[in-house]
């Protein structure tokens, strides 16, 4: 059966751009347009040209694809022409051999928003598309608000669009702006379109992510005829996101009926490039994973039930739908109070490591202990790995810590105002040899940058012949969560790290002193990352 074509299109530079907190630099925009391109989907939107420097920059020296680059930006202003409006103008210069421009299809919009007529607005969007078809663009049409302007008017709804194909345009694309149709009333409506004489293969879903539904109402559209794709890469977007590509791209790559059905520009065998993809973007947003992350976060594939671990390590289908390895994933069973001996001989299996029932035993005793005095070695697996190392007898001394001090203080810099420094000690001993090494917090601006992070220099900043093997190690998060309040309060502290051949890794420490809890934690970094280099 010939499978139908479904056309990826990503907006991860431009309505991502619009999440809260991100701002991408031109040389980013030109790092994440290479792994979309190198992914392999169809087009890449790069932004709106003239709407800021970073933009303005990126298209003046646009990055090459085998995907098409597209510009952003919106049908001509009233009381203009098309010819005399210089925001379109700006997009055309731009460069692009695609443009796709915004436009309303809602009335109370294009009544209140615009302050046009209706036929004012019907002959912007005609106008407009024509403009760029005869410059020879391929020309797409964003019709904004459409799911809640076809339920205000449908006949003017889908008139909109209408006056964009008959004007020239390759794509028009129902957006659902507010993020609030439900995905069966999104089929319902694209259903509609079609049957007024839409194609679908013209028709594509932009959807936002404000009910959770982003997805799902994107899949909805697929299945009742749309043709295009709209989304970005980890769900950026404005507010609560957009339809999230790296849930959609393997949900239609591997599940049925979409990976029978339709096709993408994207082969199976590129998926596994999808973590380090999802990765890389919330490294360069200098944003932590999300580990419930769909296919490419750290727990999408981790088994904490001992009856669970039992399942998988007979058959891995009975509770995972996809294999892990497909997306550039990863199988994880986690040690926690809750699990089982099947769970500790998986894990250890990982490791690489084998132990007597007696040995098990008191690892599996351990590990529930500890837990019980607040570890969670469910989200910091190479602790856990420290601890049955030393119960297995396979833990090396690598170095001994004599002992470590952090002193902050606050004094008057040079402009006179009051800053913070830490300045933190740490005596080791190697080799027979004592190692004192001393470290402050500063960062390159000459900002504090805490104790801890005084902490984890010094640490790391002489181990004798163990230097080289550390060097490569890069803190990457920092969790602090309080235990119980009051006097007893009880800190654990996660950290994270990873190194130049690309492992993760992730130690927990708890004491009732912070400082004691992070080094704690630090240390097992250091100790798990030895490890796997002996």
């Amino acid at each position: 059966m010939t499978r139908e074509r479904l056309h990826l299109y990503d907006t991860t530079l431009r309505d991502g751009q619009q999440t809260q907190g991100v701002q991408f630099s031109a040389a980013e925009k030109h790092e994440i347009a290479g792994m979309l391109d190198a992914l392999g989907v169809d087009m890449i939107e790069g932004g709106w040209p003239g709407a800021n420097p970073t933009d303005s920059e990126f298209f003046d020296a646009p990055p090459t694809t085998r995907a098409t680059l597209t510009a952003f930006g919106m049908t001509k202003r009233a009381g203009r022409s098309a010819d005399n409006d210089d925001v379109l103008a700006a997009v055309l210069n731009a460069g692009t051999s695609a443009v796709c421009l915004v436009g309303k299809t809602h009335p109370f919009h294009v009544e209140t928003a615009l302050g046009i007529g209706l036929d004012e607005n019907l002959a912007a969007i005609r106008d407009s598309v024509a403009h760029l078809v005869a410059r020879q663009r391929e020309a797409l049409f964003d019709a904004e608000h459409f799911f809640d302007g076809y339920a205000a008017d449908p006949d003017y709804a889908v008139a909109c669009l209408r006056a964009a194909l008959d004007a020239g345009a390759r794509w028009v694309v129902l957006c659902d702006t507010n993020g609030g149709t439900m995905p069966a009333r999104i089929a319902e409506v694209v259903r509609a379109v079609i049957a007024a004489g839409i194609p679908g293969d013209r028709l594509g879903i932009h959807t936002h992510n404000d009910t959770e539904q982003a997805v799902a109402g994107t899949l909805a559209a697929v299945e009742a005829g749309a043709r295009q794709i709209q989304g970005t890469l980890n769900g950026l977007g404005e507010r609560c996101g957009n339809a999230n590509l790296t849930a959609l791209i393997p949900t239609l790559l591997l599940k049925e009926p979409f990976a029978s059905r339709f096709e993408t520009g994207i082969a199976r065998d590129r998926l596994p490039m999808l973590m380090q993809v999802s990765r890389r973007l919330d490294d360069i947003l200098n944003r932590v994973p999300r580990r419930e992350a769909a296919y490419v976060g750290a727990s999408a594939f981790a088994h904490k039930a001992g009856l669970h671990a039992s399942a998988i390590l007979k058959d891995p289908t009975t509770y995972e739908h996809v294999p892990p390895e497909a997306v550039g994933n990863m199988r994880v069973v986690p040690m926690s109070n809750q699990a089982g001996l099947s769970n500790l001989r998986r894990r250890l299996a990982e490791a690489g490591l084998e132990g007597a029932p007696d040995q098990l035993s008191r690892i599996l005793t351990r590990v529930k202990e500890a837990e019980d005095r607040g570890y969670a070695f469910d989200v910091a697996q190479a602790s856990f790995e420290l601890i049955a190392r030393e119960e297995l007898g396979l833990l090396p001394d690598f170095f001994e810590v004599k002992r470590y001090r952090v002193t902050v203080e606050r004094r008057k810099n040079k402009y006179d105002r009051m800053v913070s420094l830490s300045e933190a000690v740490v005596v080791v001993k190697v080799d027979g040899e004592k190692k004192l090494s001393v470290s402050e917090s500063l960062d390159e601006t000459g900002s504090d940058r805490g104790p801890v992070n005084a902490l984890s220099k010094a640490l790391a900043k002489d181990l004798g012949r163990y230097q080289g093997q550390i060097d490569d190690m890069r803190l990457t998060d920092y969790r602090v969560r309080i235990m119980q309040g009051g006097t007893e309060a009880v800190t654990r502290v996660i950290i994270d790290h990873e190194d130049g051949k690309g492992r993760r890794w992730s130690t927990v420490g708890v004491s009732a002193n912070i400082v004691d809890a992070s080094f704690e934690a630090l240390l097992d970094a250091v100790r798990w990352k030895l490890c796997q280099e002996a």
